[in-house]
Parts: C-alpha cells; structure tokens; sequence
C-alpha cells in the first residue's frame, strides 16, 4: 500500500486523491498531520478564520495521525512531529510512502522512519531554484538536504524550477519523475462556462465598467506576493495613458485579504482621484466555490510575487478559465505555463515599468481572444489525471526497483550459503 502523508487538506492536493481513488491501480491512503483547511481555523496570511467551502475529505481513504502537539501548526517547520509510524507501516502494510515537501519537519520524521523499516520513499515538493538564500542559510542547508534526498527514492518534479533544484543537488536523471502541479482544471473550466452568462452582472455588481479591461489579482494580501507592484503598474498606466495608447478604462480586481489591505486601499483611493473614478475594486477573501466569479470578470490575471512564490496556483485556475496571465519572473510556474505573447507574459520582479508595459499589450481584445485557446491548450498538460499518472509511475518504478534488489539479495544469500555449506 501507498501511504500518502501530507500536511492537512489542501484544495490543490484532494483532486488528486480523488483521481487516484477513482483509477484504482494502487491501494492508498492519505494521512494528514492537521485538519486545518477542513475545520475552520485562523489563518494568518488571510486575516481571518475560514474552512473550504468544497468537501474536502470525500472520495478517498484517509486519516489524520497523532502529532505532538496534538493541534499540529503546519505553517512552522517545527510545529508538528509525527509519533512513531512504525506500528502503521505494519498495520497498513505500507510497502512505499510519498511525502509533499520537507516542511515542516514532519516530513523528515516519516522519511527517515520509512528508511529504517525498508520503505522506498516518494518526494513531491514545491521549492525551486529561483529563490536565493543568503550564504550561511545555504551552508547550513545544502548538508541537510541531501541528507533527506539520501533516502528518496524517487522525486517527482513538479516543474522545471523545482526539477533544476534536485540536478544542483545532484539527484539523477534516473530517480526524477513528473507529477506537475495542478489544479482542477475541469472545474475551473466548467464554471468558467457557466458563468459567461452573468459576466455582465458580475462586472456590475464590482463597479467594474462594461468597456473596461479588468486586470485580477488573486491571494493573500502579503508581502511576497508584492500587490502593491500592480497598483503602482495602474497609477504609471492612468498618468501615461496617450503613451502606453489606451483605449479602454483599466480596472483592477483584488480578490483576497490580508495585512496588506489597508495601505493598498488608500494607494487605491489616491488612484481614483486620478482615474476621476474608482478604478479598483476589493472583493475580500473568495472561498473556492465564488472564486470562478471573479476569473469571470476579470480579463487577465496578474501575480507580481517574489521568489517566495514557489508555484502560483492561481495562475492554472486563472488559465483553467481561460485567462492570459502576467506573471513576475520569480513566480515558480513562469517558465512552465507561461509562452510570452501567447499564453500571457514575464516580467522583472519589481520593475513597475515593464509591468505596465505588459498590461498595456494585454488591453488589446483581439490578443486577449486568440490566446484563450493556447491557455487552455497549455494548462491542460499540468492537470489532475496527469498528476495521478505521475504518482503511479514513481509508485511502479520504486516498487520493480526494490523487488529488484530483494532478489538481488536473495541470490547472493544463496550464493553465501553454497559457499559455507
């Protein structure tokens, strides 16, 4: 049996399982370290307690494990150890094991309990190459790595950043797999479908103007994820207008919440004396049922974070939906979703001017319409089922190589004994 130990339920993550399930090609079971996600809880980056509004337990085996504290805090490496596992292992006759990531240390705990008790082990996490830690953090860090990649036995890629990290640790062609991060694209899809008739009321109902081009920021409203980029981006565009040769008013959508909303609200506010109208609108935290709304006002999306940004999820949504998107060139999805002029753009990290410049491209509706197809087209390689086929195939590939070995063993057992006999 596969057992599938992850942090808590993640909207991301249960379509998976969910796929997995309905295949059938393995036994598993998903044990969670936290039911944050599934019972409402206070999450920090959002300001405020929420629970997901899709049921996030149904349709696949789970469980959630005993951690010490007993309210594991997934959101600290060391908010969560994990109690022996070794007693479910036996229990379960869990022959490999697929952690999500090294943080927090929980996952460290079950790797390096799967090891001992003879257990291949999985790894699909999110961290890249793009982001640079400073000198000492790497010294400290590059040992301790390798020491847990030591005992993986597949890892499976999510993207090309993520795989350029494990080729700079050395890991081999050989042990690297694909299981691409994804969301539910059909769903995305769907409601994208279903909504295109209220676009109008939608559009309304957040003051934004028909003839408008709407530019969406979806997330929590934190510093990495550098909101405040895209307002400067809409003041250059509103003081340049005859340069960047705008046609059409340009409005901002901000879905989500954060410690950030307050000064982005007075920048807003200062913006609208400009515009001479309110040209940004703040919806507050969407849950994932009304978050196909806002793809369906908006025209393109835009994610201006840091290197911090591991992924970018929203940009398969937003895509999923059929949305351009502009994204900063330390998102970690840029160099997987994004083809320059067709799927949306890149841009420097902080650099306001090549933002708005970007944007200014994307106003054009002729543009805008031919790249629906190619968003949708590029998206669909980084879906569900193919995360699920990933899994399988790293599941197979440890399984033939430990079966491997064991009769490798077997045969040199023999030889040992016909030699002492």
């Amino acid at each position: 049996m596969l057992a599938i130990i992850t942090t808590h339920p993640i909207q991301y993550q249960v379509p998976v399982w969910q796929e997995l399930a309905r295949r059938r090609e393995v036994l598993f079971e998903v044990w969670y370290i936290s039911d944050q996600g599934y019972r409402s809880s206070f999450d920090a980056g959002f300001q405020r307690a929420f629970s997901w509004d899709l049921d996030m337990l149904a349709g696949y085996p789970h469980r959630f494990i005993p951690t010490r504290p007993l309210k594991a805090r997934v959101n600290t490496f060391c908010g969560a150890w994990v109690r022996s596992l070794r007693s479910l292992f036996e229990q379960r006759a869990v022959t490999a094991l697929l952690i999500n990531g090294w943080y927090p240390q929980a996952y460290w705990q079950a790797a390096f309990q799967a090891q001992r008790a003879g257990i291949p082990v999985l790894l699909r996490g999110e961290t890249n190459d793009l982001r640079q830690g400073s000198w000492w953090k790497e010294i400290v860090k590059r040992p301790l790595l390798k020491l847990l990649f030591q005992r993986v036995s597949i890892f499976l890629t999510v993207g090309a950043a993520n795989r350029r990290l494990y080729q700079k640790y050395g890991v081999p062609e050989s042990k690297l797999g694909s299981a691409p991060y994804c969301v539910d694209n059909k769903r995305f899809s769907e409601a994208a479908e279903a909504l295109r008739s209220q676009r109008v009321d939608l559009r309304r109902s957040w003051g934004i103007p028909q003839d408008g081009i709407c530019f969406l920021f979806s997330g929590k409203l934190v510093p990495k994820k550098r909101p405040q980029d895209l307002l400067a981006a809409l003041e250059m565009l509103l003081l340049e207008r005859e340069r960047f040769d705008l046609k059409y008013p340009v409005h901002l959508l901000i879905a989500g919440d954060g410690i950030l909303r307050k000064p982005l609200e007075e920048q807003a506010c200062a913006l609208s004396k400009i515009a001479r109208r309110s040209c940004v609108t703040f919806t507050g935290f969407l849950n994932q049922t009304e978050m196909p709304k806002a793809y369906a006002a908006a025209d393109c999306l835009v994610l201006p974070s840091d290197a911090r940004e591991t992924w970018g999820l929203v940009v398969n949504e937003a895509m999923a939906s059929g949305l351009p998107c502009i994204v900063s060139g330390q998102v970690g999805c840029g160099a997987d979703l994004i083809d320059p002029g067709m799927t949306g753009d890149l841009y420097p990290t902080g650099d306001v001017r090549r933002l708005a410049i970007a944007m200014a491209a994307w106003v054009d509706p002729g543009r805008r319409g031919c790249a629906r197809d190619a968003v949708r087209k590029k998206v669909a390689a980084y879906s569900v089922e193919r995360a699920a086929e990933g899994i399988l195939e790293g599941v197979t590939a440890v399984s033939r190589r430990f079966s491997h070995r064991k009769i490798s063993q077997k045969s040199a057992f023999s030889v040992g004994d016909r030699k002492n006999g």
